[in-house]
């Protein structure tokens, strides 16, 4: 492809709200090939780590999914990429295949989703933006006006809204574990180094949080203040 082609093709893919576009899981169903590529990386990866003596514990997480028929679609690509880099490599692969929650509409439908995945990963990020309206990207000046005048009482993007989104998040773990008891389940994002999010995490039954490594330290200890603040039992 020369390099007229390829401008037309960028002209071409072009989206006027990529956020909201052909990215995520919407990529890998509509060009499949790539997805192929990256479960062959995966899996080749960790077979060549089982050949070499190690015991790596691959977790394959699908984004931005709606329906539980966008994770069985890339499900059947990777276990047949599976069974071919397993026959190649001469070892056998176990793996956890889940999803990041990142639209409302996962949220209602996780109990569905959940036949499928073994774990979520809620994108708290991406749910922020998609349940209140706001662009992560160019709504700073709006949230700090909103904040100021005590329309709302903090950036969103920073802690989570425990009011709208955290109801979400809540409604996703208890549908997930409807159907799948111990769903694996945690958040990724920012929210996960703040102290009030991280608690309300805590409580909401998650399994885990991450976050930006300078913001580890602040997680961990948040956690243990959370764990603590709960406790059900004798220990305090």
């Amino acid at each position: 492809m020369d390099l007229a082609e390829l401008k037309s093709r960028i002209e071409a893919l072009h989206e006027v709200n990529p956020m909201m576009g052909l990215r995520g899981v919407r990529l890998g169903i509509v060009y499949p090939e790539i997805t192929e590529t990256q479960f062959r990386a995966l899996f080749e990866a960790t077979a060549e780590l089982m050949k070499e003596g190690f015991d790596p514990h691959l977790e394959i997480m699908v984004p931005l999914t709606i329906n539980v028929k966008e994770l069985k679609h890339q499900k059947e690509i990777a276990n047949r990429v599976k069974a071919e880099v397993e026959k190649k490599m001469g070892v056998t692969i176990n793996y956890m295949y889940g999803t990041m929650i990142e639209i409302p509409r996962a949220t209602l439908v996780a109990d569905q989703i959940a036949e499928v995945a073994e774990f979520f990963s809620f994108g708290t990020n991406d749910l922020t933006q998609m349940t209140l309206g706001f662009s992560r990207d160019d709504v700073n000046e709006i949230v700090h006006t909103y904040v100021d005048n005590k329309i709302i009482p903090a950036d969103p993007f920073n802690t989570l809204d425990q009011e709208g989104v955290g109801q979400l998040v809540k409604l996703g773990v208890e549908r997930g574990r409807s159907t799948r008891e111990k769903l694996k389940v945690g958040v990724c994002g920012e929210h996960g180094g703040d102290p009030a999010s991280v608690e309300f995490f805590y409580k909401a039954g998650m399994t885990y949080v991450s976050c930006s490594p300078f913001r580890v330290p602040v997680a961990r200890l948040a956690a243990a203040q959370a764990a603590i603040k709960n406790c059900k039992c004798s220990c305090k």
